[in-house]
C-alpha cells in the first residue's frame, strides 16, 4: 500500500494518491494494482478510481520494458475508459509512455536517489502540446516493522 498526497497547484487541487498492490508480480504472472489520483490531465476536477494489470517483461524478452493496461472510472466524466502504458528504463533514466483513456502523455524521469525523482512530461491534449516538470518523492513509513 501506499498513500500520498497529490498537488496540482494549477488546477487548485489537492486530494489523497492511494495505490494497493494486490497481487505482487510473480516469474509468470503480472502485478496487479488498485488505485485512486485526480482525474486525467485536463479535467477540471473530479478523482479517478483504476485497476491495472503491470509484467516487467525484461526476462522474456531481454528488453527493459514493463507494459501495463487496465480501466479507469473518471469521476469527471462518470464513465469507464480503458488505460494503458509502456516503462522503459536505462542507465538511471525511464520513460513512461500512458494513455489515459482520452489523450497520451510522456514522462522522461531519473532517479535523485533517497526515494526522490525529477522529470519532464510532455502532454498532447486537444491538439495543443504541454510541457511541465515533476517532482516525486517518497518517505518510509512502516508502522507494523518490529522494533
Amino acid at each position: 500500500m501506499r498513500a500520498g498526497i497529490e498537488v496540482n497547484p494549477r488546477d487548485d487541487d489537492v486530494g489523497p494518491l492511494l495505490n494497493w498492490r494486490v497481487l505482487d508480480e510473480t516469474a509468470e504472472l503480472p502485478a496487479i494494482v488498485l488505485g485512486t489520483s485526480s482525474d486525467r490531465i485536463g479535467t477540471p476536477s473530479g478523482r479517478a478510481v483504476y485497476a491495472t494489470a503491470s509484467k516487467d517483461l525484461e526476462r522474456w524478452t531481454g528488453l527493459p520494458v514493463a507494459p501495463y493496461a487496465g480501466i479507469t472510472y473518471s469521476g469527471f466524466d462518470h464513465a469507464f475508459d480503458p488505460i494503458g502504458g509502456l516503462v522503459v528504463r536505462f542507465d538511471g533514466f525511464s520513460t513512461t509512455h500512458l494513455y489515459d483513456g482520452d489523450n497520451t502523455h510522456h514522462l522522461l524521469s531519473v532517479g535523485l536517489g533517497n526515494g526522490m525523482s525529477v522529470g519532464v512530461l510532455y502532454v498532447g491534449q486537444d491538439e495543443e502540446d504541454y510541457w511541465g516538470l515533476t517532482f516525486g518523492t517518497s518517505f518510509a513509513f512502516e508502522p507494523w516493522a518490529s522494533q
